[in-house]
Formats: C-alpha cells, sequence, structure tokens
C-alpha cells in the first residue's frame, strides 16, 4: 500500500482546511461519515502498518490480519464505525529503559484502534491545523524539530538571551479531560466524532505486575491524561497547549514581556529581552489555570550570554572559536545526546552480537546516519569528534574479541582501516562534506 495520501482524501483535508481557515468561528457538524469512508480506513491501515509496532491486548498482528484479509477486516471495522457500535480495547502498557536510567510507561493500543484513530485524525487534523500557532512545532505537518532549533537560534542572536528553560510536569498525563473536549468543541460539533475522543480518554490500561498478574487502570472513573501510545493523542496534546500560546499572544503577554515562546510538544522555551523572571512566573499562573504544572525543580531562568541551556537536544548559548578564543553565541548537540548515542553504539557492539559483520556494520552506520541528520545544525565538528573517536574505539574491541587478536589491535585495526575498507561511517567526513566511505 502506498504511503502517499490518496488525491480524493487530500481534497477533503485540503476542503477542511480552508474553511477552518477562512471561518475562525465555524464548528464542523458532519464529520463522522468521512471517518468510515472505504479510503480514508485503508490509507490509514497503510500508515499503521508502515510504523509497525506490537500488537495490543487482544494479541493481533499484521501478518494475522493479511493472512485472513486486509479489506475483510477493514470492512468489519467500516461496520462497526458507520452501526456506532465500536468500542475501543484497553491499551497495553509495558515499561521500556530511559536513556538516562529508570523506565517510562509506553502505551500499546490494539492494531484495530490505531486504524480508527488514524482515520479520525485524518480527517480532523486539518481543521485544528488551521488554528495552531506558528510557534509550536510538534506533530505537525511540514513542521519539524529543526525548525524548533532555527527558531531558537534565531531569537537568540536577535538579543533574546533572558531565557526560560520550563520543564511540565507529567504533561500529556495531566491533561484534563473536560477542558480538552471544550478545546475539541470548539470546533467540532459532530457528536459521534465527540463521542469517540471521549471513549479514547476513557479507554482503561492493562498493566502486567511483577508477578505477571492483569490489572486495570484509568477507565470511565480517569479525568486526566490524553490516550496512552494513541496515534491521536499527539494531536491532542497540541490542541491544550495551544490554549497557553493562543493566550500568550492574544493578551499581549509576549508583547508586555518582550518574550517569545518556542514550543514543541510539552518542551518550551521563552526567550525574552530582560523580563525572564517575569515571563516564568506568568507562564506559571497560565499553566495552574490549564490544570498543569510546571516543575520547579527543572524549569531555570538562565542568562544565554554566559551559560547553556539544553533545548531538543541542542546546547544553546556561548561557544568559544577553538582558534581564537573568540566567544559567540551558537548550538551544538547537548552532553546528553552525545551521550545517548555513544550508549546505542555500545548497543550495537556489545559482545553477545554475533551477526556478521556486514550486518553489524549496517546497524552501527544507521544509528550515526540518523543522528548525524537530526544534529546537521549548529556547531557540531567537536560533537562529530567525539563520536568517531568513540566509535573507532569500541569497533576495534569489538573486532579484537571476534577476532580473538592478541594485541590492543591498533595496528591491524587503525582508524583508515575502520573508516575505509570495513566500511563505518565518520561522521567529520559527513561535516567536512567528504564521501562517507561506509556501507550498510
Amino acid at each position: 500500500m502506498s504511503l502517499q495520501t490518496p488525491a480524493k482524501i487530500r481534497t477533503l483535508q485540503r476542503k477542511l482546511y480552508l474553511k477552518a481557515k477562512t471561518e475562525p468561528d465555524f464548528r464542523f457538524y458532519i464529520l463522522y461519515d468521512k471517518i468510515w469512508r472505504e479510503d480514508v480506513l485503508r490509507h490509514a491501515y497503510a500508515l499503521v502498518r508502515a510504523n509497525k509496532g506490537a500488537p495490543g491486548v487482544d494479541g493481533q498482528d499484521f501478518r494475522q490480519i493479511e493472512q485472513s484479509g486486509v479489506e475483510q477486516w477493514l470492512s468489519a471495522i467500516r461496520n462497526d464505525l458507520r452501526e456506532k457500535t465500536y468500542r475501543p480495547m484497553p491499551v497495553r502498557r509495558v515499561m521500556i529503559p530511559k536513556p538516562g536510567g529508570g523506565e517510562r510507561p509506553l502505551g500499546i493500543p490494539t492494531i484495530r484502534d490505531r486504524v480508527v484513530q488514524t482515520a479520525t485524525k485524518l480527517v480532523i487534523e486539518p481543521i485544528f491545523e488551521a488554528d495552531l500557532e506558528p510557534n509550536t512545532y510538534a506533530y505537525r505537518p511540514r513542521r519539524s524539530a529543526a525548525e524548533a532549533i532555527e527558531a531558537v537560534q534565531t531569537l537568540l542572536l536577535r538579543g533574546y538571551t533572558d531565557v526560560v528553560d520550563a520543564d511540565l510536569s507529567r504533561y500529556f498525563d495531566t491533561i484534563p479531560h473536560s477542558e480538552l473536549m471544550q478545546s475539541v468543541a470548539c470546533r467540532i460539533s459532530d457528536r459521534h466524532v465527540l463521542r469517540l475522543i471521549k471513549m479514547w480518554l476513557k479507554t482503561p490500561v492493562e498493566e502486567t505486575d511483577g508477578s505477571g498478574g492483569k490489572r486495570m487502570t484509568g477507565g470511565k472513573g480517569s479525568k486526566c491524561g490524553t490516550p496512552q501510545g494513541g496515534v491521536i493523542s499527539p494531536l491532542l496534546a497540541n490542541l491544550y497547549m495551544n490554549r497557553f500560546l493562543k493566550y500568550w499572544r492574544r493578551s499581549g503577554t509576549g508583547v508586555g514581556l518582550r518574550a517569545h515562546v518556542i514550543a514543541y510538544a510539552d518542551d518550551f522555551v521563552i526567550l525574552s529581552r530582560g523580563h525572564a523572571l517575569a515571563a516564568e512566573t506568568r507562564a506559571r499562573q497560565v499553566m495552574m489555570k490549564l490544570g498543569l504544572t510546571l516543575n520547579t525543580e527543572k524549569t531555570v531562568v538562565v542568562d544565554a550570554r554566559r551559560e547553556r541551556f539544553d533545548f531538543l537536544g541542542y546546547s544553546f548559548g556561548p561557544h568559544c572559536f577553538r582558534k581564537t578564543g573568540q566567544r559567540y553565541l551558537g548550538a551544538s548537540p547537548s552532553k546528553k545526546s552525545v551521550g545517548r548515542v555513544k550508549a546505542s553504539v555500545n548497543e550495537v557492539l556489545r559482545r553477545g552480537n554475533m551477526a556478521p559483520w556486514p550486518v553489524v556494520r549496517g546497524q552501527l552506520n544507521r544509528i550515526l546516519r540518523g543522528w548525524s541528520a537530526y544534529f546537521s545544525l549548529g556547531t557540531r565538528l567537536m560533537a562529530y569528534r567525539a563520536v568517531d573517536n568513540h566509535v573507532e574505539r569500541r569497533t576495534r574491541a569489538f573486532l579484537v574479541k571476534r577476532h580473538k587478536v592478541p594485541t590492543r589491535g591498533t595496528r591491524r585495526y587503525p582508524d583508515r582501516v575502520i573508516f575505509g575498507e570495513m566500511g563505518v561511517l565518520r561522521l567529520r567526513r559527513i561535516h567536512l562534506g567528504a564521501p562517507s566511505c561506509a556501507s550498510g
């Protein structure tokens, strides 16, 4: 199945967007029948299939669906939606390790529910996209983290160097349902669509305890939080954060405090000229009214001319030209980001990885290529060099162990061999614009 949005769906989305953009007070009252259209459901399945993902509580995976017939399976979903008998199943919660240690919960809805949520998103996203403030960049068509990073750097260079590095406490888990549904209802009056969203907000979560037993949390009694791991969750989260961003603009707070907000999901910074403390206080007050909380310990005010702050993996603030020692305001991959890619390299080059070298090299190069593609802005050479040196040492140690070389391997596996005939990607070559000489 093609992932390119079919022309008929693009036309629908364009019409909805233009209607919402030209009539800011219009409420859409006939949308539900678009969600169970055959072409919408078929494209929704293609998108979910491309994202892969594990089965939900029903244990059904893509292989089983395709063995029994995708069209028949989608027809059953379409009938449930048309007859209004569709009910979401519980979300399966698993714990995954965090890069800095500890674990975080990940919700896995069933594939069936992911498809219905994706179909709903295809229909309603253009409506809300027309309303979102331009300074929020996450989970939006034709928006990216790179644009948010560039916006922060531009503001710093324009003198907005008094910065609130903000952190919201458990944003996705604390969004109040009643206020969120008010935001949805400002644009959508179709009661069947509203009912779908309410059901997803109230979907129970199935957890497994230490002894393997199952227990349910959430459900109809829950009053906060967006669907765990749901396709629709980022859209709803953006919609609620937009209340804060819209207030900041409409109330004149940004102009009065000479302060700009740059937001990426629940991660945001406020860049001002001399009013960072007042901006933090005002942001805290507004968030409290929205039922949200700024994390006191993690929210800090910094003078970016003298100290750095991290945002979206980059470290912003004072940098130095190595040759002259001259200081400048710049951005570079943060220490945490460098540490995370090193940990990923270590995982691939672990002693127990018995895959053939071309497979190992392919795994390694995909990590390095993806990391360098994201960290392609600002000052990168020192971070690239640190990663290259780490990759060189770990690769040499891996090959020495694998081939039982009786020495440290510096002669058998010098850097020209590792980054040459062994085909490992060298980030400094990317930085200098030279061929990477990497395979896999």
